[in-house]
């Protein structure tokens, strides 16, 4: 069986990258992780790859004169680790338009909203103050603008009458623990695709393969 060669690139605490090592630790699941990248060498996420036996590389972004340079540096380290697919999590860099294109289709997010609702920071803090009873998570693919690429999968948690942005947020991460090795065995699979700027799926019977609904 031949499994997608993925990369994962982190900046602080790794939680998600910890939910996908654990997928990927499955020799039948559909890919490999194969390398782990932060610009951060206090990560604590690190250590999750280093348990693991995964290779890990460190590129500050402070030691680049800008961030086509930086993302230039990511680029080269991903192919000489013949990398497919890239997965961020909790990578706190906007990346280049250059670099995104390069890996359009090949490189997916995670975001602590049901996108399109709540694009960029403060998502938990804005969902409480909107009035929302559901909010949640979507792994989408990454387009040059921030938070905008077509949805791949979404879970959806509720908002409760007395939640903080802290307990929101708990619950949500969760749900994004669960949500993408999901959307990392789709495209790994085939079943969805990135093609004219849309998601594009295949081979499926329901609304359930790529959406989890509150369970709470």
């Amino acid at each position: 069986m031949s499994r997608v060669r993925t990369a994962v690139l982190i900046s602080g605490r790794g939680s998600n990258l910890k939910a996908l090592i654990s997928a990927c630790a499955d020799r039948q699941f559909p890919a490999e992780l194969v390398l782990v990248i932060s610009n951060q060498a206090d990560a604590a996420g690190l250590q999750h790859a280093r348990i693991a036996g995964i290779p890990t590389r460190i590129i500050p972004h402070t030691e680049f004169s800008s961030r086509e340079s930086f993302d230039t540096a990511l680029d080269a380290a991903l192919h000489e680790t013949r990398v497919e697919l890239v997965c961020l999590a909790g990578f706190m860099r906007i990346l280049s338009d250059g670099f995104v294109m390069k890996w359009q289709g090949r490189m997916i997010n995670i975001h602590p909203s049901l996108l399109p609702s709540f694009k960029g920071a403060r998502v938990h803090e804005r969902a409480i103050g909107s009035g929302v009873r559901i909010s949640g998570c979507t792994v989408h693919f990454v387009t040059p603008e921030m938070d905008s690429g077509p949805p791949i999968a979404q879970a959806a948690v509720p908002v409760r009458a007395d939640d903080t942005p802290e307990t929101l947020a708990a619950r949500v991460l969760g749900a994004e623990h669960r949500l993408y090795p999901l959307a990392l065995r789709m495209i790994a699979e085939g079943r969805v695709r990135l093609e004219n700027g849309n998601a594009v799926f295949s081979g499926y019977t329901s609304a359930d393969d790529v959406l989890i609904s509150p369970v709470e």
